[in-house]
Order: C-alpha cells, then structure tokens, then sequence
C-alpha cells in the first residue's frame, strides 16, 4: 500500500472528538487554531481487523470482567518472536493501563523514597515526572550530540551511576525524541555497566515496530543471549505501533521470577483493577492482522520525514534534523536559525504550530523541537512551508 492509498483509506478528520492532540490546543497551547503536531498520536484509523474485533465485542452488549485468554498470550507472543527475535514466555508477563502508569508502578515497586533513578536525557518528559513524583533522586546524563547525531558518553553515564548510588535506570529504546535505535555495541555497553554496578533497568520498548529500513530493534532482554535479563524488565505497548493509545492496554515482561513477585507484591497494594477488555480485543486483533496496516503507515512516516529532510536541507540547512531511525517523531535543533528563549514565539505564534518544545525533554533541549510524522502529508508540508516563509526563505 503506497502512501497515497494509505491515506486515502485510514486518514480522518480528528477535530470535534474530544482529541488531546485537535481538541485541547486551546487549553494546552493558548491556541485553538495551531496544526497539531504535538502529542505522539495520529490522524489515522485503527486496521480494519482491530475495528472488526471492536465492533464485535460491542455488538455482544456486555462490558464485565475480563481475564486474558491464552490467545492473546500467543498472538503477542508470535509477533515478539518473528518480529523481534524474542522468545517470550507467558508466565513472565503482566499487564497495565500504559507505559508510564507501569514506570510508576516500577519507580516505587523496586527503590525507595529518594533514591536514585537514572534516565539519558533529552528524553520523554513523563520519565523526569515519574521520578520527581515519586520522591526518587533524578539523576540525569546527558547524550552526546554529534551534530544532531546523538550516543551516549559511557564514562559519564558510568560515573553518574557511580557519585549517585543509582538503583534504577530507565532506558528509552528507541529512544524519543532523538530517534536512536540503539546498537547491539551500545546496548551490551550500557547494560554491562548497570549489571556491575547493580542497577536494575526498566527498557521503555513502546516505539519497537517504528523502525526505518536500515535500522533494527533489538530487545535488551536479548541481548548477549539474554544475559542481562535477570535485572531487566520490558514494558511495550500495541498503542503506538496501531493508534490504540486510549485504549489502555499494554505488556508488562519479568523474567526473573524474584521480580515479577516484588512487582506482584506490589501492584495489589495499588491496582485491583481487571484488564480493560476492549484494549485487550484491539491489541490481540492488531497483533494477529495489523501487519499491512504497519506497512503503510511506515511508508507514510518515511515519506513525511524526507520531505522535512529535503526541504529544509534545501532551503535552510541551518536546521538540524537527527536521523530518524526509530519513533516517528522527528527532532529538530532549531538554534542556528531562532534564538532558543524566542523558539515558542517563532514556531507557535508565528508558524502556527503545536510542538512538543526541546526543554520539556530536559534543559539540554533548549531551542529544539520535536515534530510528529506520523500524520497526513498535509500537515507537515503546511508545517515546513509555514517554518520557511517565516524565516523568509
């Protein structure tokens, strides 16, 4: 499916139903009238078997208590292992309304109150919260940028782990914003360091299908034939590889046995809810039939991402762009072109644009933004001819 045909069949009109992204531009921004190309979201429907599987259930007309069956269980299990190379077993997983519900949940299920949780930043902003909120110690290692190429200094994030007694960390992979896939070099490195140093790691994998041609995903749980495993927990999501965000559904993975009953112990003092029936039909039905949907969709997102590549570069290539090798949110260092205290002036009030802003990342993310491809063509064409004509090129 090419990306005409893609958009042509899922693309939909999000204004008017109460979207986050379209509706609250208002609340969030000041602005009811900005392109929305904020929140990690799209503007496309779900693949046609998670709407058939919805509809069906609904038209069952009841709501009750659920429980998930063993063909979710296979279905999930069948896309890690021909997908990822990962051999999940059922008995490891464990389930939660989202990814960042889940880092809280591991925040508090395995350190205590101010103890130090480590994250590399830029990084998504709700891991900062998750630490703040939960009276951890946030300990912050900043990426190196290379020219919009970002990796990790491995003396500094050794050091850090170091000076902070660290207990935690929480690894982004890939990486949002910067659009790292991390190699398997990189992965064995930083996962070393922690096992010497005793540092549990909680790997953020919500972004594992999104990858472009060239680029691999590889699980942390996999890695050195799953020798980190046993200080390792997975947390992943069919939400931003299908849309099924609001849905509230995702997979929690435990290997070690002593874990997965600390995190038991744990979440019945906090969570005596059942899983959300209608996230557990989706996801089931996006893992067994979704894969054309992915197809296009990535085809969409590669075809949006070099269209901002060949513009820019073209017209303005002050402008950084980081090589989008996983995610589809793209980063843009904006500096060379705009003062950094004058960004949200220039590309809100002037360009008309909704962002996610560099400093929600991290302080280091000063005069960037990141811009989200994972929407119809139109939008971002209006977004890079609205950035160029301002800066009157």
């Amino acid at each position: 499916m090419n990306v005409a045909e893609f958009c042509e069949r899922y693309a939909v009109e999000r204004k008017g139903t109460n979207s986050l992204k379209w509706d609250a531009l208002d609340e969030r921004f000041g602005d009811p009238d900005l392109i929305a190309a904020w929140v990690a979201d799209m503007e496309f429907k779900a693949p046609e078997a998670v709407l058939d599987a919805l509809q069906k259930r609904i038209a069952h007309g009841v709501f009750g208590y659920s429980f998930v069956p063993n063909s979710f269980y296979e279905a999930f299990i069948k896309w890690e292992k021909q997908h990822h190379g990962y051999e999940v077993k059922k008995e490891w997983m464990r389930f939660s309304t989202g990814v960042v519900t889940a880092l809280y949940w591991f925040i508090n299920a395995y350190t205590k109150p101010r103890e130090a949780v480590m994250i590399v930043t830029p990084v998504y902003y709700p891991f900062h919260n998750a630490v703040k909120d939960t009276d951890r110690k946030l300990v912050t290692c900043e990426l190196v940028n290379d020219n919009g190429f970002y990796h990790i200094d491995f003396d500094a994030f050794e050091k850090s782990i170091i000076d902070n007694d660290v207990k935690l960390f929480i690894q982004c992979s890939p990486h949002n914003p910067v659009g790292r896939v991390w190699t398997e070099e990189e992965l064995v490195k930083v996962l070393s360091i922690c096992k010497k140093h005793g540092v549990l790691v909680v790997s953020d994998e919500i972004h594992q299908d999104l990858t472009m041609e060239g680029h691999k995903h590889i699980p942390s749980a996999i890695v050195c034939d799953g020798e980190f495993a046993d200080r390792l927990i997975t947390v992943t999501a069919p939400s931003k590889t299908f849309n099924l965000a609001g849905l509230l559904f995702s997979q929690i993975i435990i290997e070690d046995e002593q874990l997965r009953t600390q995190f038991d112990d744990y979440v019945k003092t906090v969570n005596q809810t059942e899983v959300n029936i209608l996230g557990l039909t989706a996801a089931e039905a996006a893992y067994r039939h979704g894969q054309g949907w992915l197809d296009g969709l990535l085809a969409v997102i590669r075809h949006n991402y070099e269209h901002v590549k060949r513009h820019l570069h073209e017209v303005a290539p002050e402008i950084i762009i980081s090589p989008l090798e996983g995610t589809y949110l793209i980063w843009l260092d904006l500096r060379n072109v705009i003062d950094p205290e004058k960004t949200k002036e220039f590309i809100q009030d002037r360009c008309r644009i909704a962002v996610d802003f560099g400093e929600w990342f991290g302080p280091e993310g000063k005069g960037f933004i990141r811009l989200n491809m994972a929407t119809e063509p139109r939008f971002v064409e209006l977004a890079v001819e609205n950035i160029l004509s301002n800066l009157g090129r």
